[in-house]
């Protein structure tokens, strides 16, 4: 159950990091090697770094009335920047887009694969 729900999230983060590098210019993603390792150091930190990133950072997260966890959200994308090859983000901004437009496909993904998975199988009779 979780290997395709990985898998989906894995295609929507190549799918979100190419539409950053198509929308910006200042997003600079080279060759299918740094999508891949990029969208799944994605994937793999926001399933385990982020919600320990949450919990520890809660208090600022209720000051700053949930902006502290756009830092959080920026961090995730940093990470994969940094851990993956050919990869570079420039400016504060462009990781905001960036973690805009990751939010937005997978929150758009994970409904049409969580309402995918609620309906039954065709059966053919």
């Amino acid at each position: 159950m979780y290997l395709p729900r990985f898998l989906v999230t894995w295609g929507i983060n190549a799918a979100a990091l190419w539409l950053a590098d198509a929308l910006w210019d200042s997003v600079t993603i080279n060759g299918w090697a740094a999508y891949l390792i990029g969208s799944a150091v994605l994937g793999i930190a926001n399933a385990i770094i982020r919600p320990v990133l949450t919990v520890l950072t809660l208090p600022l997260i209720i000051v700053t009335l949930g902006v502290f966890f756009l830092v959080i959200n920026i961090a995730m994308v940093a990470l994969a920047e940094w851990i993956a090859p050919n990869f570079s983000i420039d400016g504060f901004w462009t990781y905001v887009g960036t973690v805009a437009i990751v939010w937005l496909l997978n929150f758009v993904g994970q409904r049409v694969f969580d309402e995918a998975e609620r309906r039954p199988a065709f059966s053919g009779h």
